[in-house]
């Protein structure tokens, strides 16, 4: 469907606040061209009419943290995510295996720490359902890397092969490794692990594209352009091939990814993309004015950066704080010299100690360069220490939230809080502490790690809780946000973490007409049904791309 558009009969998100009851929303030639009372619409009118029927149109969706074409990839490889035990995993790779016999390697990703004890799987698992080919899969953070024997052995690692100074090689009784390597221990197998083919990536982008698009997503900040990691091709060049050929119906924010052990010298690498994609996407479809550190690692595998050490099984305190992938003072300079060339900085800031150091960055660049409007971001921020809450409003540091996390879950449970110190588990995503203090907030999923519902984020957001669950809310209920923080966050909060915000993320005249429609209206619900409002339809620029009713009929005729 195409041309002018009038959506009327249910309320109207504009992108913050309570939405409008008793307004429509004209669209033409792709912009928003007016919101009115309905009793001013023209009966005359030849424009096309629909009736939501209560149900809310909002702007669309946009993801501030996720990795599309990984994910696309994903779905097209040894896709593990609908697994939910160790034995549903390895009956998933096995029948891949018996499907995909001429394979040389097996490669993809999704499995759960929280199926394997102590968020580890044996290789002796995967030389089994693989019948002993050479295997690499991504957990389903994308912080460890589950290898066969016969993958070990081709990347020529032993017991005597040391851990890298960013990662670990969980070990045997006689040092050979076991077969999961975490965080930067993956990279070992990178020179015999197949590159990902420019076609598979492609075809990658488009899947996430039409997965992404159901879920009502409209645009999104691609957390790692610039680099190939994990095996997966830099996916430039799939977004370069999507616009060159007509296909890339959203409109994407890369974040050039920061390799860790290199230097300053890449500031000017990155500023020098960036000058080419606005040249040659002056329409903005392709951004590059973004740039994304790994400050630490995660949690459950003990690398998230800690202000206090770990524990062991026995709840006696370690010496292991996690890992600073960057060393604070090195952070330090690379943020003042990206903000002072006007970049953006993405920081994954997942420990207590990692957003301290990454707000002490902020602070640093701030006092050299005075206050430059970067929209810096922090993402995840699984703990922070509550002295540091106050300085997201004060540096201007973006909360970029992943709320489906914020919840009790086996892997928060099993592999993360008992290895912290006590009381930290108050102190876990505390979304409530940071609105109060004045933060501003984006919102996205990090899919593939997780699901990229906006939805079913939205939902912990509000309740911290996942759905039917009789568990305290995750930190207490003073953590949860109100729905219309939370859908301003994934509306118009991106779209200015985006440098969108003049015309995406909000109903208002002249704004793309980059529309949602949910139904039931999560505003109608209680607040524990939020997670049953569905996307009934999305549209880009005016143009219907996906509608729930089609997609039910193509499914019942497939």
């Amino acid at each position: 469907m195409s041309g002018d558009v009038i959506f009327h009969g249910g309320p109207v998100f504009t992108g913050s606040g309570r939405p409008l009851e008793r307004h429509a929303v004209i669209v033409r030639d792709g912009r928003i061209a007016a919101v009115v009372p309905e009793e001013q619409l023209d009966e005359s009118s030849t424009a096309a009419r629909i009736d939501l029927r209560g149900a809310l149109l909002s702007p669309g969706f946009q993801d501030a943290h996720i990795h599309p074409v990984g994910g696309g990839i994903e779905l097209l490889q040894c896709n593990l995510t609908e697994a939910e035990s160790a034995e549903e995993t390895a009956a998933l790779i096995k029948a891949y295996a018996e499907t995909n016999p001429d394979e040389e390697w097996i490669l993809g990703g999704g499995w759960g720490m929280d199926h394997f004890p102590g968020g580890n799987p044996p290789r002796g698992m995967l030389d089994e359902a693989a019948g002993g080919r050479p295997v690499l899969l991504q957990s389903r953070d994308h912080h460890s890397t589950w290898a066969s024997t016969a993958a070990i052995a081709r990347a020529g690692i032993t017991a005597e092969t040391p851990d890298p100074a960013d990662g670990r090689i969980v070990r045997e009784s006689d040092g050979f490794p076991a077969g999961t390597f975490h965080e930067g221990a993956g990279d070992l197998f990178e020179h015999v692990r197949p590159a990902t083919s420019a076609e598979l990536a492609y075809r990658g982008l488009l899947r996430a594209q039409e997965e992404l698009i159901a879920l009502g997503i409209t645009g999104w900040q691609d957390a790692m352009v610039g680099a190939a990691v994990a095996g997966i091709a830099d996916p430039l060049a799939a977004y370069e091939r999507a616009l060159a050929e007509g296909t890339l119906e959203v409109h994407v924010v890369g974040a050039q990814w920061w390799v860790r052990d290199g230097g300053i010298e890449q500031v000017e690498r990155m500023l020098a993309r960036r000058a080419q994609a606005a040249r040659e996407h002056p329409d903005r479809r392709l951004d590059l004015g973004t740039t994304k550190i790994m400050v630490d690692g995660v949690a459950e595998n003990q690398t998230a950066a800690m202000l206090t050490p770990y524990r062991d099984e026995t709840g006696h305190d370690t010496c292991n704080h996690g890992l600073s992938f960057i060393a604070p003072a090195d952070l330090r300079r690379y943020v003042t010299a990206l903000d002072a060339a006007g970049q953006q900085v993405h920081m994954h800031a997942l420990g207590d100690r990692a957003v301290r150091e990454a707000l002490d960055a902020l602070q640093e660049a701030r006092d050299v360069n005075s206050a430059t409007g970067g929209r810096h971001h922090l993402a995840h921020i699984q703990v922070v220490a509550q002295e540091d809450v106050p300085r997201f409003a004060a540096l201007d540091a973006i909360a970029n939230i992943q709320a489906l996390w914020a919840t009790h879950e086996d892997q928060l449970d099993e592999l993360t809080l008992p290895f912290l110190q006590p009381g930290q588990d108050a102190r876990h995503y505390p979304f409530g502490d940071l609105a109060r203090a004045g933060a501003r907030f984006a919102a996205g999923s990090d899919w593939p790690v997780s699901s990229a519902d906006p939805i079913a984020a939205i939902h912990i957001a509000v309740n911290r809780a996942i759905p039917g669950s009789e568990r305290e809310p995750l930190s207490g209920a003073h953590q949860r946000l109100d729905l219309e923080t939370a859908l301003a966050a994934y509306t118009s909060g991106s779209a200015y973490v985006n440098r969108r915000e003049e015309d995406t993320g909000s109903i208002r005249a002249g704004f793309l007409a980059n529309l949602v429609v949910l139904d039931p209206n999560p505003f109608d619900v209680p607040a524990p049904e939020i997670h049953r409002t569905r996307v009934t339809s999305t549209w880009i620029e005016g143009r219907l791309v996906y509608s729930a009713a089609s997609a039910l009929t193509n499914s019942k005729e497939s």
